[in-house]
């Protein structure tokens, strides 16, 4: 991935080496949710993605203030840290004339950069549940320990496959912007609960924010010609990683498709190439389409 003429964002956080102690609760890759509290889908994830106990998440309580910082100069993820502000970067540049162009007023997210725990206007956010965005606050939040799970554990190396997962949390903020949340996000509610299921609405929030992922890309290729061979499968690979599907068979041996959130590693990685093919916003309407 050719990252030379992205410019760094200075909309950012830098909490790393903050000591926040106490429990708490993180939200998986390309999650969403709002209030202090977790809901179910996001529970049901977590466990799944993770491996952690839901019982811990759904008694975290509120994390303290922070106590002191563990390490100040230099860091080893500093260059994580400097890459994950250049994609934000081309995020803002890419996304403040498309959402002109749609008479949508642009402000951009903030990104926060942490260790362990941190709170959120959300609630409280862990690294073990992968980088997320909280509506309530309009920040991206990453650990950026998680670069290295993305490649050893779901086999997702490279640049662009990291690139790609900043790029849908950005997408979820595209979506607080254009009023997608408000309509109702990943945590609608209905009678029984978080809304969940193959064709739910939740899925088909998280299929866009993978298509506008790939709407991301193909601009910022156009204006920066970040792409490299080899990028778009390390993002493809990412995105069929983290499918509902792949993570419960891995994790359960079995699929529960009443029970998916993010939609199929199949339908993840089909809405992230519809979106990069000609980087049409429109082209990402998941929610009239008759199938996500």
């Amino acid at each position: 991935m050719r990252l030379d003429d992205l410019r760094p964002s200075d909309n950012v956080e830098d909490r790393r080496g903050e000591d926040y102690g106490g429990g708490g609760f993180g939200i998986g890759p390309g999650m969403v949710f709002r209030g202090g509290g977790l809901g179910l889908v996001a529970v049901l994830l977590i466990s799944l993605f993770f491996g952690v106990d839901p019982s811990q998440l759904l008694n975290g309580g509120p994390v303290s203030e922070p106590q002191a910082r563990h390490q100040t100069g230099p860091r080893a993820d500093d260059a994580d840290y400097m890459f994950a502000r250049r994609i934000i970067g081309s995020a803002e540049d890419v996304w403040s004339p498309l959402l002109r162009q749609q008479g949508v007023s642009f402000r951009p997210a903030t990104f926060t950069a942490y260790d362990y725990a941190t709170p959120t206007g959300c609630g409280t956010g862990q690294s073990s549940a992968g980088p997320f965005y909280c509506p309530s606050d309009e920040h991206i939040y990453l650990d950026l320990a998680f670069f290295n799970e993305l490649s050893r554990r779901f086999g997702a190396p490279g640049e662009f496959a990291r690139a790609y997962v900043i790029a849908h949390e950005y997408g979820h903020h595209v979506q607080t912007l254009t009023g997608v949340m408000d309509r109702g996000g990943v945590n609608s509610m209905g009678p029984r609960g978080p809304e969940e299921g193959a064709d739910s609405r939740s899925v088909r929030t998280e299929l866009q924010a993978d298509c506008y992922a790939g709407v991301w890309a193909y601009h910022a290729n156009q204006q920066f010609s970040i792409l490299q061979s080899g990028d778009v499968e390390g993002a493809i690979k990412a995105a069929s990683a983290v499918g509902d599907d792949t993570l419960q068979k891995e994790s359960q041996g079995y699929i529960v498709p009443d029970s998916f959130t993010h939609g199929t590693s199949a339908q993840r990685v089909r809405w992230f190439e519809r979106g990069l093919k000609d980087g049409r916003m429109d082209a990402c309407d998941t929610f009239s389409a008759a199938r996500p």
